[in-house]
């Protein structure tokens, strides 16, 4: 590793030997440039050669350390993406230069167009746990294309937003043998112990927003159908690029759950992801392949209407998952909430946001380590969490909902 160099915050080096700075406890759900208008969105390029037209990231800038190239997934991965046309720079060290913009929103871009392939640190094989999700976080990846306005890393994750995906893939899913049998999420749990123990695989990352460039987590897929042991297999996405996932050997040791929302809020705030059709029609096909699915509502807004809203939501899914034969559907509502960093992030590189972050509106809940979250007030939260219940319960009997917060 090349020495320390100056702040990376300042300068636009990024060290790809160390982690991306958590910005406190990392929790998939609570943390779960400037305002990128239509010209400059344009310039983070979507290349529409997936599912059935589906959206797919071409980073503009691959990167590849060293240390990448001496893992075998680091090479299948360097000859996947050169397969795609894509240049890939092979860097002398550790740092990456050239991130750093004349202006936050030329930051921002340059960081979200960029891929680096990278050997994780030492602290991501140290498994953390990963409530209520799942019983530990295992991470394939850092960072995602996406442009939600209320981007749960946001408040997670410090330094430009640059994707990193690891190349020592192999060790990583070797390393899990360790962790069967424990946790406290599922392992312990009566209601959910046929999951067996899980491993929650989009954290910090959407896997279908980069699998067509890594192979990844189709890998992973595999390994954990081929694992004798009670495993699961756990991520989410708002993409819907998943027909090379259909033909895999996954026996039912991997659940992906698809993030859904109102139309008012994927239309407005989850800049560059799938439809929300699409992302239904996903899940409709990953569920006729055997795998159990889910769906991850979040985060549920008290929009104006919302009721209305999110009743046009629960009947788009029933007719997508209408005749699909065993279907075994989860559930997992998150209602919004940030934090004073995650906002100051997010209306840093969203200025013109129209999304509610009004302090004045909401509750704080402190969390065990100290850090504050805005929420929404008490009877906001019993009156959208009852309609929830109910209209899932009727709508939607078969599913199971896994949890609430």
């Amino acid at each position: 590793m090349d020495a320390p160099g100056p702040d990376p915050a300042d300068t636009g080096v990024v060290d790809l030997a160390e982690p991306l700075a958590p910005a406190g406890p990392a929790a998939v759900h609570d943390a779960s440039a400037k305002d990128v208008p239509e010209a400059d969105l344009a310039s983070l390029p979507q290349t529409p050669t997936g599912r059935r037209g589906s959206r797919r990231w071409t980073p503009t800038r691959v990167a590849i350390t060293p240390a990448a190239l001496d893992h075998p997934h680091g090479l299948r991965i360097l000859e996947r993406v050169e397969s795609l046309g894509l240049d890939v720079e092979r860097l002398t060290g550790n740092r990456l230069t050239g991130v750093r913009g004349e202006t936050d929103r030329q930051t921002y871009a340059r960081a979200k167009s960029t891929l680096a392939v990278v050997v994780s640190p030492p602290s991501k094989r140290r498994l953390q746990p990963i409530s209520p999700s799942a019983d530990w976080r295992v991470d394939l990846a850092e960072g995602c294309p996406a442009h939600c306005q209320y981007c749960y890393l946001a408040g997670s994750l410090s330094g430009p937003p640059v994707t990193r995906v690891y190349a020592d893939l192999d060790e990583i899913l070797d390393g899990l043998t360790a962790y069967v049998g424990t946790g406290t999420v599922t392992s312990r749990s009566r209601a959910r112990h046929d999951e067996g123990t899980t491993f929650e695989a989009s954290c910090y990352s959407d896997p279908l927003a980069l699998d067509h460039l890594t192979g990844s987590w189709q890998r992973a897929v595999e390994h954990f159908g081929a694992c004798d042991a009670p495993v699961q297999l756990r991520w989410t996405t708002k993409f819907d690029d998943v027909d090379r996932f259909l033909p895999l050997d996954h026996r039912g040791r991997t659940r992906v759950r698809l993030s859904v929302n109102a139309l008012p809020v994927t239309k407005r705030w989850e800049g560059g992801t799938s439809s929300l059709e699409a992302r239904l029609a996903a899940l409709r096909s990953l569920a006729a392949a055997g795998y159990p699915v889910g769906l991850t509502i979040a985060p549920i807004m008290a929009l104006e209407g919302w009721r209305d809203h999110y009743d046009h939501l629960l009947g788009l899914v029933e007719a997508a998952v209408d005749g699909v034969p065993d279907l075994d559907l989860t559930v997992e509502l998150i209602t919004h909430r940030f934090t004073a960093s995650s906002k100051e992030v997010l209306t840093g590189w969203y200025p013109r946001t129209t999304l509610e972050m009004d302090e004045a509106r909401r509750s704080v809940k402190r969390g065990k380590f100290g850090t504050t979250k805005h929420v929404y007030p008490a009877e906001v939260m019993r009156e959208l969490r009852s309609w929830f219940h109910e209209q899932l319960g009727a709508r939607l009997p078969a599913a199971r909902i896994l949890y609430w917060t």
